[in-house]
């Protein structure tokens, strides 16, 4: 269950010094601060969460709807809503903000965003197939082959394929954060994250120990 999150924009990726002298290779995320629009309770709403805004944005680009939830509580119009399924939202009112320094360093976290999209890829690229004999009589080079059942004459649901590769959900989990620099809003944190240069990317405590 989560303790503490936030949202965020992937920047980049550099690398900073340990004190010992190491070289670390880190993501760049700008995180927060992310406004809390609702608090939704088991009375209410059948569940703990709190829904939180993150971006402004100009009132022209939301619909009349999307704009009622932060006019009702007179809040600063914001491009993305998520909720947070939390284990307590007790400490959490509407109109607080999250800010980076929930997070400190040393802190493992888990990260969810959208890959990066690839388009149209072959079974090779997609899948890691063996391609077959690259001389000139071979006629078969990086096709997929057959792939369908002698019996049924179809070829079944979840079958290995060319297809589309990329641009889905994915979570890397255990990430260290390095560094917090709460005056600019950002996150070190070591390693790779999901996805490309300004994507949103949600940030939370993690749920394995790593052991």
């Amino acid at each position: 269950m989560i303790s503490k999150a936030i949202l965020g924009r992937k920047l980049g990726m550099t690398q900073v010094f340990s004190d010992t002298g190491e070289a670390l290779p880190v993501t760049v995320v700008e995180a927060g601060p992310c406004l809390v629009v609702q608090k939704k309770t088991v009375d209410n709403d059948g569940y703990i969460a709190i829904k939180v805004g993150y971006e402004d944005i100009k009132e022209k680009k939301l619909t009349k709807p999307e704009q009622g939830q932060f006019k009702k509580n007179q809040l600063k119009l914001k491009r993305y809503l998520r909720e947070f399924r939390m284990q307590d939202v007790a400490n959490y009112n509407v109109g607080d903000e999250i800010k980076v320094d929930i997070f400190e360093p040393g802190e493992m976290v888990d990260i969810t965003g959208i890959s990066k999209g690839k388009g149209f890829a072959g079974g090779i690229k997609r899948w890691n197939f063996r391609r077959g004999p690259m001389a000139h009589g071979s006629h078969y080079h990086r096709r997929s082959g057959s792939g369908g059942a002698t019996g049924p004459a179809k070829v079944f649901k979840g079958t290995k394929r060319p297809g589309h590769l990329g641009a889905e959900k994915v979570t890397v989990q255990n990430l260290e954060v390095v560094k917090v620099d709460p005056d600019r809003n950002l996150l070190l944190i070591k390693g790779s994250v999901p996805g490309p240069k300004k994507a949103l990317l949600f940030i939370k405590n993690t749920v394995k120990s790593g052991k």
